[in-house]
């Protein structure tokens, strides 16, 4: 049979673990609603101005609400995990939901709502600064708000991945030291 330390330390595992996924979880819910609002201001979600990724929620429910089921399911809390993880890096290839001036590319005074980084074939956003604050006119910085919540979703969801993939490991070693002591 295998010591008992061994199962002592399964159990404070299991405890560190489970705490773990739940600020996770809470962090994750709270980034993803912060995304809803830019700027602080709620009339862009009330005028519909807010981008696919954000208004998805994956943050709420992906890395929120399923992580949260991760004491009932660890394969449903790294399904939501994964989505999360999935969606932050489609927001973040995409770019942010804001309004900008399409004249450049139809030669005639206009702005409209939309993903203007999306089909920038020969620039990166991410990597070009002074992308930033030129193109999306409103909301303000919104370019830098989108990039820093759903980088902080992409690394939140990626922490509930190894999360989630060492609790299952921690259980199955927890079954097979109880098997081990009868």
């Amino acid at each position: 049979t295998l010591p008992s330390p061994c199962n002592a330390c399964l159990r404070t595992c299991s405890r560190i673990l489970g705490l773990s996924l739940g600020t996770t979880a809470l962090f994750a819910a709270v980034a993803n609603t912060l995304l809803l609002f830019p700027n602080w201001d709620v009339t862009y979600l009330l005028r519909g101005l807010i981008g696919r990724q954000a208004m998805l929620g994956s943050g709420l429910w992906g890395g929120g609400l399923m992580m949260l089921t991760a004491l009932l399911s660890s394969g449903l809390a790294l399904l939501g995990a994964l989505i999360c993880f999935i969606t932050s890096g489609v927001a973040l290839k995409d770019g942010p939901f804001c309004m900008f001036d399409v004249s450049p590319f139809n030669q005639t005074q206009a702005w409209k709502h939309g993903y203007p980084f999306k089909d920038l074939h020969n620039r990166n956003y991410l990597y070009d600064h002074s992308l930033w604050n030129s193109v999306c006119l409103e909301p303000s910085k919104a370019v830098v708000w989108h990039v820093c919540f759903f980088s902080t979703l992409l690394c939140i969801s990626l922490l509930q991945i190894l999360l989630v993939v060492i609790h299952v490991i921690n259980s199955f070693l927890g079954l097979f030291c109880s098997l081990c002591e009868k």
